[in-house]
């Protein structure tokens, strides 16, 4: 897309012999993300359908339900609000307004970025080679997706078996609703403010992200109504680490949103981190965990060959963190890139 990205060389960085000063400043930018943040956050909390209590949990599937609809219209009031700041500054004269092709593509909408997509999924899979491991080998799971029994005793399609639960509304929520609102909201609608307001692109990667975990604070708030007996004091602990990592993750799709200018990468990767969770970092590997084999004297002792199982997921969550960090950037170069990194 070379025409495209030199308009918006053009419209947004203004590579010309003239400069021309941004529309908005950074701080309308933040403003607007924060603005659009309440907008998906507050209707939770409005109606009692969506709204936790002792006695409603987060993931009842009538809360989940409602609360899909609700991020869902709040997106679609948030895209359409950038997408009108994009295509109503400048001078179409001057060849300084986008068009709505060019905004779309800027909202990471089209092209698609089907090679993109494969590129920053097959990188991000090398940070959980070692979980992937431990899922497929240790605990069996390549059995579901061949189609053959569960240890239950069910049945999984044999092509979509490790899609099987998301007729579960918490797993729809975790890896199709929320992943697809959340970076409609915090990448394909919040970062094109700031980068038409001339933000640095190292800022533009931190500023976003940094709202982005403050979004989920307010998960805090439901975790301590529907948990009162936990203490406060871990509540905050526990809120303070999903920041960190929140957080961090939004850095990396803003970068991946950047590198490669398509929404469905940083969705597809979304929804793979949610599946995969935190990778652990110490403990023994061992296929049933809850389930120790008992001795002569009735002791648990530990699976056979967990020791041979953790030494290999650990080499292997290394060297994925290591084939990680020597192609974030070969494998997110893309000709769809919305902002140069030099």
């Amino acid at each position: 897309m070379p025409a495209v990205k030199g308009l918006i060389d053009k419209y947004i960085w203004h590579k010309q012999k003239q400069e021309i000063p941004p529309p908005i400043t950074t701080r309308t930018a933040v403003s607007l993300l924060v603005v659009y943040t309440v907008i998906y956050v507050a209707p939770f909390y409005l109606s009692k359908l969506t709204r936790p209590s002792p006695s409603l949990s987060r993931d009842a599937p009538s809360v989940i339900r409602a609360r899909i609809a609700s991020v869902t219209l709040s997106c679609a009031i948030c895209s359409v609000v950038t997408f009108l700041l994009l295509t109503t500054n400048g001078k179409p004269e001057d060849g300084t307004r986008l068009l709505n092709f060019d905004a779309l593509h800027l909202m990471g909408y089209f092209p698609v970025g089907l090679a993109e997509t494969w590129n920053a999924l097959l990188l991000t899979a090398g940070l959980f080679l070692g979980p992937l491991f431990e899922y497929f080998v240790v605990e069996r799971g390549w059995r579901a997706w061949a189609g053959l029994d569960s240890s239950d005793g069910s049945m999984r399609p044999r092509l979509f078996g490790p899609l099987y639960h998301l007729a579960e509304w918490a797993d729809w929520r975790n890896l199709v609703a929320g992943p697809i609102t959340e970076e409609v909201l915090f990448r394909a609608a919040g970062v094109p403010p700031l980068l038409l307001a001339h933000t640095p692109v190292r800022r533009t990667v931190l500023l976003s992200p940094i709202v982005f975990g403050l979004a989920h604070l307010h998960h805090a708030y439901e975790f301590s109504v529907t948990h009162p007996s936990i203490p406060k004091a871990h509540v905050v602990l526990r809120s303070l680490f999903q920041f960190a990592y929140t957080t961090l993750f939004g850095s990396y799709a803003t970068f991946l949103y950047l590198r490669t200018g398509s929404l469905l990468a940083v969705c597809v990767v979304h929804s793979f981190c949610n599946s995969m969770g935190l990778p652990r970092f110490w403990g023994r590997v061992q296929r049933n965990p809850d389930e120790g084999s008992g001795n002569n004297n009735g002791e648990s002792q530990q699976p056979q060959g967990s020791l041979l199982w953790t030494l290999a997921y650990y080499i292997l969550l290394v060297a994925g963190a290591v084939y990680w960090y020597q192609h974030l950037w070969t494998k997110t170069e893309s000709h769809m890139a919305l902002v140069s990194f030099d």
